[in-house]
């Protein structure tokens, strides 16, 4: 082998254990410390639904299913973007793949880009295949490796090697800024997303990661050709903070300070919801500080078509697929629970019940009504 190969293996190699590093740091972490934000809310405790006395309906007969992207749901509830690239992080996949296959729904993989560095760790990505051969599953991959230039071929690769039923972008400026190792490059992102829509077969989903989406970026997503969009917003786990961690052990003091100053950036999740509905027909995932069946039902009646979590389903990852299945019935058992005092026997009838604002979820309505 000559020299230079030796160098260039070298360098894959040095490579491949730092994304392997890093995810488990991020899984650990946000197992071990302190990551939601600190003062911000998700603003869904300002969403008043109106309790129905003559509910004139069985809780036995509530029906939660929907549909999303043309896949059928049990319930408008899937297991948000989370890991993969790591030992740790396929247990946790397989685990809630069992999940939500036994229940009829659907998850997204974490960022994908480790699997093309190394094919050892695609199976911490296909396990999620394996284990939910019918379930929905959401390939992934970040606005900042678009902006330098990923190969369509790749992508597809990305998207094939777990015969996903969507194309996840997450879009995570504020992480990169913070992140250690972060990639703070971001020209020509709308642009690649427009050539992956007319490259793969496959829907996309561009997706926040925590600090929410405005509706002039949905607007720009939408005109590219994106199928749906998930706005994790801010209010539950905070990628700033996560990222503190990280320059705290390495004390990088400036990465440390803008952690601090970011901890809790971003629009709440409720708030984007309610702007990007405002003018928007594109299907919404509402995800971010989601934790109960009653946030579920608010964020529906606010016009989401599917609702996502991620932090809460983690711990129970780490456990067993029972552990995940059990968590998720809970949810799903609130939901229907809300859904029975409200009178809304289907998640068409949710959609349509009465609710209205208040404290700072009517600012932000205000300033939307006004302005957006």
């Amino acid at each position: 082998m000559e020299g230079g190969d030796i160098g260039e293996q070298s360098s894959k190699e040095a490579k491949i254990d730092l994304i392997m590093k890093r995810k488990e740091e991020h899984i650990q972490i946000c197992l071990d410390d302190p990551v939601q934000a600190k003062n911000a809310k998700t603003l869904f405790g300002d969403v008043k639904l109106i309790n129905n006395s003559l509910p004139e309906i069985d809780f036995e007969d509530i029906d939660t299913s929907t549909t999303f992207l043309g896949k059928k749901f049990s319930a408008p509830f899937m297991v948000g973007a989370m890991t993969g690239g790591a030992e740790t992080a396929k247990k946790i996949n397989a685990n809630i793949a069992t999940a939500v296959e036994e229940l009829g729904l659907g998850m997204a993989l974490g960022s994908q880009r480790a699997a093309l560095y190394d094919p050892v760790l695609e199976d911490t990505y296909t396990i999620a295949r394996k284990n939910a051969p019918g379930a929905f599953i959401g390939a992934n991959i970040g606005g900042a490796q678009i902006s330098k230039g990923m190969k369509i071929e790749d992508i597809r690769r990305l998207v094939d090697m777990v015969k996903a039923d969507a194309l996840y972008v997450h879009l995570n400026p504020a992480q990169e800024i913070v992140q250690p190792e972060g990639e703070p490059k971001y020209k020509n992102v709308l642009e690649g997303i427009r050539a992956i829509v007319k490259s793969v077969d496959t829907p996309v989903v561009a997706k926040e990661v925590g600090f929410g989406l405005s509706p002039g970026v949905v607007k720009q997503l939408e005109h590219a050709g994106v199928k749906a969009v998930e706005t994790a917003g801010m209010g539950g786990t905070s990628y700033a903070a996560v990222e503190w961690y990280r320059a705290k052990a390495m004390k990088m003091e400036d990465k440390v300070d803008l952690g601090n100053l970011l901890w809790d950036w971003g629009i709440p999740t409720a708030a984007s919801l309610y702007m990007i509905n405002l003018h928007s027909k594109i299907p919404v995932v509402a995800s971010g500080g989601l934790r109960t069946g009653l946030d579920v039902a608010k964020a529906i009646a606010m016009g989401s078509s599917m609702t996502a979590m991620a932090l809460p389903v983690l711990r129970p990852a780490t456990k067993s697929p029972e552990d995940v299945k059990s968590f998720i019935e809970k949810i799903i058992r609130e939901l229907k629970s809300v859904m029975f005092l409200l009178g809304a026997k289907n998640i068409d009838e949710l959609k349509r019940v009465p609710h209205f604002f208040v404290g700072e979820l009517a600012q932000w309505k205000e300033y939307a009504d006004k302005n957006v």
